[in-house]
């Protein structure tokens, strides 16, 4: 879609299904009504008192609620006769054997588990870091911890020891649970190693680390500090870990998101308004059903992990598939594969994973049956038109929808998405469809003004809903000054967008991804999009260089697919492209040839890396990043030392 396209109506030309319409209404009028009866779906110990109460910035949800998210996972489930159906397939890329385990059997080692913290001293309210990789293991220590009303905080399983030592002393963690190793395209991941140099820098509160034995040799063990996982669980065989009673706005976990300069954000997630969010957005657009064999392929170390790798797909009492390794190892079909064996029915994919699979041709998917997939959803950056084609029309061949959707870590589940599970609305490649239920989001200018149709702002919710952090884990004030008082009354994304004339949400990158060339803003997003609109580019990445002219130019850095050579006919093209799809108001200074771009290793581009090595400033924290030779690239193709 061009920024240069006039938009003239603001009222919304198309009619929504009548249900969507009502659900739509009734959530903004009657919040209390809306969300109380979605809760009524869920265990509580004691019902609320009230629903929501909102003293601005502050709010609670469930008033007086009592309940416990690992309770409604597990217990619940076995009590209404799922013990026996399959909760976790593991499933990975490295030749392991694949493992299940049954509801009852999940509960059986959660309750082991949970009998090991407490054993060890864990009580309500101390907090637990995990730091494992993508295992059974990581999920049975995720609900152990809630189920005694411990607090988790996981870390992603690929952060350097310093990342990892921050988010330690900020939660100031009693117990670590980590693995020996990790295994990631055929090598192995020195886990234990990060955690003893991270608790050199950052252990004092820090009193066990609980090991798990995955390698051949036995892991360093520091005693009086390391104890093994399974010398943990016969500690506290005697041990008594029932199951908390919460109250509904006590925090089940912290997780941090990644600051730029500044110290990682902890957002922080109640027992209860969150399960309550996950759990409807589970069903309003995903369509979750205790029969799906349901794969999100990210990591649980993110929110999507969190949120539907392991609670909301339990809260439903299906399947969940685990992932451990990459997109294409062994094989560019290994993702196809586990999709066939299993019969999944949805798949949750990230961009990134997409166009890592488009790069290898249509040969791949076609080698296996994938009828049973009847949805796959697509968040984490803009699914750009190109890549959402290829997985619509040719991997799926039109059978099922593509849907693209917004959310954040500090969301905990979708906030602008397609209600599949409600009514399919038209897809419109790029854009992330409309804000959903209970989400009351516009697109303002900074003084806080609806922009018209068409023009770009900044996407914020004018009202908290039970989704989203209440605080950041003590740093309260730091919570309102970045999310409440950037523009006074509303809830602040930080991402920039366009609504249509149908309401549908074009997201255009984060603010600081917004390009302004002649007074003109245009999204580095919207860019990229033209760029692999071209057969040759594989990726893109596009931010902002300084220009005394026109105030910016767009620089991008393009990796080629095989059998395309660098040239300066094919920048010409490439910039005749981008001139044609958006308008030649978008200069497109300097366009680079690299072999890999920098990206987080959840797949997202690192745009702010890339336009900190233009512009010569500090790099900052870049301890997420995949792969650090990425940095020499775009220094080399610059020509900077």
């Amino acid at each position: 879609m061009s920024t240069s396209e006039e938009k003239v109506s603001e009222k919304p030309k198309m009619e929504y299904p009548p249900q969507l319409k009502w659900m739509l209404k009734r959530a903004l009028e009657d919040p209390e009504g809306f969300w109380g009866e979605v809760a009524e779906e869920l265990y509580w110990f004691k019902r609320w008192d009230k629903v929501f109460e909102w003293n601005y910035p502050d709010f609670t949800w469930f008033k007086g609620g009592v309940t416990n998210i690992a309770y409604n996972c597990l217990e619940y489930n076995v009590k209404r006769g799922r013990g026996n159906h399959t909760a976790i397939i593991w499933e990975n890329g490295e030749g392991l054997p694949p493992r299940a385990l049954t509801y009852n059997q999940l509960l059986y080692e959660v309750k082991r588990f949970a009998s090991a913290l407490k054993a060890l001293g864990v009580n309500k309210g101390d907090r637990v870091t995990i730091y494992m990789p993508m295992i059974p293991e990581a999920v049975v220590a995720m609900l152990a911890t809630t189920r005694i009303g411990a607090i988790h905080s996981v870390v992603f399983g690929g952060f350097g020891y310093g990342a990892l030592a921050d988010r330690i002393s900020d939660a100031e963690s009693k117990i670590v649970v980590t693995a020996d190793v990790g295994y990631r395209r055929g090598k192995t991941i020195n886990l234990k190693g990060v955690v003893d140099e991270a608790l050199k820098i950052s252990g004092k509160s820090v009193q066990k680390v609980i090991v798990l034995k995955r390698g051949e040799k036995e892991p360093p063990i520091m005693p009086g500090r390391d104890i093994l996982w399974e010398e943990a669980i016969e500690k506290g065989k005697d041990v008594k870990a029932d199951v908390e009673k919460m109250r509904a706005d006590e925090p089940a976990f912290i997780l941090y998101t990644s600051g730029t300069m500044a110290k990682p954000k902890g957002t922080v997630q109640p027992h209860g308004s969150y399960q309550v969010y996950i759990y409807a957005m589970g069903k309003w657009v995903y369509d979750m059903h205790e029969t799906d064999v349901w794969w999100s392929t990210s990591d649980i170390g993110w929110i999507v992990g969190h949120s539907y790798v392991v609670y909301a797909p339990l809260l439903f009492g299906c399947s969940t598939i685990m992932y451990e390794g990459v997109p294409d190892h062994p094989a560019p079909d290994i993702w196809w594969h586990i999709i066939e064996k299993n019969r999944v029915t949805q798949l949750w994919i990230s961009p990134t994973g997409v166009r890592a699979l488009m790069k290898y041709g249509d040969e791949w998917p076609k080698k296996h049956d994938l009828s049973s997939v009847r949805l796959v959803a697509c968040a984490g950056e803009v699914l750009n038109p190109p890549a959402w084609e290829w997985l619509q029309k040719r991997v799926f061949e039109d059978r099922i929808p593509v849907i693209d959707h917004m959310w954040q870590t500090e969301s905990s589940g979708p906030m602008v998405g397609n209600p599949y599970g409600i009514a399919l609305l038209p897809i419109k490649p790029g854009s992330a469809t409309i804000p959903l239920p209970g989400i009351d989001g516009e697109v303002v200018d900074e003084d806080g003004k609806p922009v018209p149709v068409g023009k770009e702002g900044i996407f914020v919710c004018k009202k908290p809903f039970p989704g989203l952090t209440p605080t950041l884990w003590r740093n309260h004030e730091r919570y309102v000054r970045d999310y409440w008082n950037r523009i006074p009354g509303v809830y602040y994304t930080g991402d920039a967008a366009m609504k249509d004339e149908d309401g549908y949400i074009w997201f255009l990158g984060r603010v600081d991804e917004v390009i302004k060339i002649a007074a003109h803003r245009i999204g580095t997003i919207e860019i990229e999009s033209a760029l692999l609109k071209h057969p040759g580019v594989a990726e893109a990445a596009v931010v902002g260089r300084p220009d005394p002219l026109r105030g910016e130019v767009a620089c991008a850095f393009v990796v080629l697919k095989g059998g395309y050579e660098p040239s300066e006919s094919l920048k010409d093209s490439l910039r005749e492209l981008v001139k044609k799809t958006l308008g030649p108001i978008v200069i497109v200074s300097d366009i680079f040839f690299v072999s890999k771009l920098p990206k987080t290793r959840s797949g997202k581009i690192m745009r702010r890396l890339i336009k900190a090595i233009i512009t010569d400033k500090p790099l900052g924290d870049y301890s997420t990043i995949e792969d650090e030779t990425s940095i020499e690239e775009v220094k080399k193709a610059l020509g900077k030392p």
